[in-house]
């Protein structure tokens, strides 16, 4: 079955550089190149151990960008040593400053942050006030330049520039037809965005170190947003809803909103903003990103898990105990894999719970298991690349087949060096 992809928007490849650790090549966001996974830390930026610890812990769950907040000096004299601590735990994910009101003055009074920071994160709603605006924004851009960093100029409807959409609000009304206020507010974000870039390219940073991004945290403002953006400008696009809020809700209007932009081709790089549960894991937000992309055939960050919903004819929780335990064993085994067996992330896998769809969606998966539901006879036959391969029976069905999977990704991308796995699956 062939599945056509959305084109993608034309935009300028944007190279982010990380820590330079065995020679890592920067993150490129636009372009060509595939939609870039970035989370952001919720820790003290100031305490430098538990800001590693997150940042690391977003690298290996898949974050290709992290973003961290520098907010006051202190903040700023940790970022060196963070990146002292993640080049020797070997993390070359890049980290990106996120900067509000003082980022002029923060940048500028420790140039060790503004060298080992990969990007800035500049707001203009809140950059400065009035006319300080142009020259703090400048003075960022200056770092930029000096350093040769990357710059998002990262719009926030919750502190838009007041007087820009004053004026806009202003020159609408005397139009014979005005348009809506929800309306103005689009425009009034979209030209903070691009007058902010303009601006910045005046200043000689050029197109290929501009990334902008207009978070807004309603689905259908974000859709209209970013479709204005796309229209009127070929700088790489950052997506997100902003206060996508917790929970099931956070995911799926994130996914409802970035779904519908980037099957029209539109984003470069996404961010989900879920608001974790107290004490809840930062990463989950990463897994959801990445699973956005993987379902909608953009990206493969791991293999595929399909699984039944279960019914009537399924009152057994094995099934439903089996794919759970392969979804955490391939989320546990993926950085490992990745490794050692380049091209395992596009494996599917089936784990069915009665004959009815069982075999059938077992047989279209690289490897699958149908279980038996109730009143089946107790086997479970299992599918390799289409055809059925053996049948397992006993108590000891999971951890088997937990053993075929590791046996056939051995087999199917390790080569010689597996031959003792192999036997697992012949």
């Amino acid at each position: 079955m062939t599945v056509s992809h959305p084109q993608r928007r034309h935009s300028v490849p944007v190279k982010v550089g990380g820590i330079a650790v065995g020679g890592a090549a920067p993150i490129v966001v636009g372009g060509n190149a595939p939609i870039v996974v970035q989370s952001m830390t919720n820790t003290d930026t100031a305490d430098i151990d538990g800001t590693v610890t997150q940042i690391a812990q977003l690298a290996r769950a898949g974050s290709e960008l992290v973003r961290i907040t520098v907010d006051r000096d202190e903040a700023a004299k940790a970022v060196p040593h963070i990146h002292e601590k993640l080049l020797k735990r070997g993390v070359s994910v890049p980290i990106v400053g996120d900067f509000h009101y003082n980022g002029h003055t923060l940048l500028a009074d420790n140039p060790a942050c503004a060298k080992a920071l990969a990007k800035y994160r500049i707001n203009p709603g809140n950059v400065g006030f009035k006319a300080k605006k142009d020259r703090q924004f400048g003075a960022i851009i200056e770092q930029a330049l000096k350093y040769e960093k990357p710059v998002r100029i990262g719009v926030n409807w919750g502190s838009l520039d007041q007087e820009l959409l004053t004026h806009l609000m202003d020159e609408n009304a005397t139009q014979a037809a005005p348009k809506t206020a929800r309306a103005v507010m689009h425009e009034a974000i979209v030209q903070s965005a691009l007058l902010s870039a303009v601006h910045a390219e005046s200043l000689g940073l050029g197109a290929d170190r501009i990334i902008i991004s207009a978070k807004v945290s309603a689905v259908q403002d974000l859709i209209a947003v970013y479709t204005l953006l796309a229209a009127r400008c070929t700088y790489a696009l950052h997506l997100g809803l902003t206060e996508a809020g917790m929970g099931s809700k956070g995911i799926v209007a994130s996914t409802a909103g970035m779904g519908i932009l980037l099957q029209s081709g539109i984003g470069d790089t996404i961010r989900v903003s879920l608001t974790p549960e107290p004490g809840g894991d930062r990463t989950t937000e990463v897994k959801v990103a990445q699973e956005i992309l993987q379902t909608m055939g953009l990206r493969a960050f791991m293999p595929i898990v399909a699984a039944c919903p279960g019914c009537g004819r399924t009152t057994s929780t094995v099934f439903q105990e089996l794919a759970r335990d392969v979804q955490f064993m391939i989320r546990d085994r993926m950085p490992e894999w990745k490794q050692s067996y380049p091209g395992v992330e596009a494996l599917t896998f089936a784990v069915m719970g009665c004959i009815v769809n069982g075999p059938g969606e077992s047989k279209h998966a690289d490897i699958g298991i149908s279980l038996p539901g109730t009143g089946e006879q107790p086997a479970a036959p299992v599918f390799i690349d289409g055809k059925k391969a053996m049948t397992l029976r006993g108590a000891n069905i999971a951890a088997e087949f937990k053993d075929i999977v590791e046996g056939y990704i051995a087999k199917r991308f390790g080569g010689d060096t597996a031959k003792a796995q192999t036997e697992l699956i012949r």
